[in-house]
């Protein structure tokens, strides 16, 4: 027998996709990055200052993983030095409106900042 929410959907599956949501976006600084980059295309340096208390090597790798899996997209300017930009895919874009509801979930039901 499949065990059903209330709200009809099937809670392994949820289960399953949700494990494999928070196994990524559970991850320190991705939801942060997506997040700044949500106020449009960025350099590696402003990255870092916007994202606050992040390495170089962290936010280097974050931004690897994140090219990754297709949620923002990293180009390089033919200059001098070269300039690269970070910025979202659709499917980044696409995360905005569920990490904006889940801010205001944790503003709303957790204790205040750390």
């Amino acid at each position: 027998m499949d065990a059903k929410h209330p709200r009809g959907h099937d809670v392994q599956v949820c289960g399953t996709w949700l494990g494999r949501a928070f196994e990524f976006l559970g991850k320190r600084w991705n939801a942060v990055i997506l997040a700044a980059l949500g106020e449009g295309p960025a350099g590696f340096a402003d990255l870092r200052r916007s994202v606050g208390a992040i390495t170089d090597s962290v936010l280097s790798d974050r931004l690897s993983e994140l090219a990754g899996v297709g949620l923002i997209e990293r180009t390089v300017a033919d200059t001098r030095p070269p300039t690269v930009r970070y910025e979202l895919t659709p499917a980044g874009l696409a995360l905005l409106p569920v990490l904006d509801q889940l801010a205001g979930w944790a503003a709303g039901n957790l204790d205040g900042p750390r």
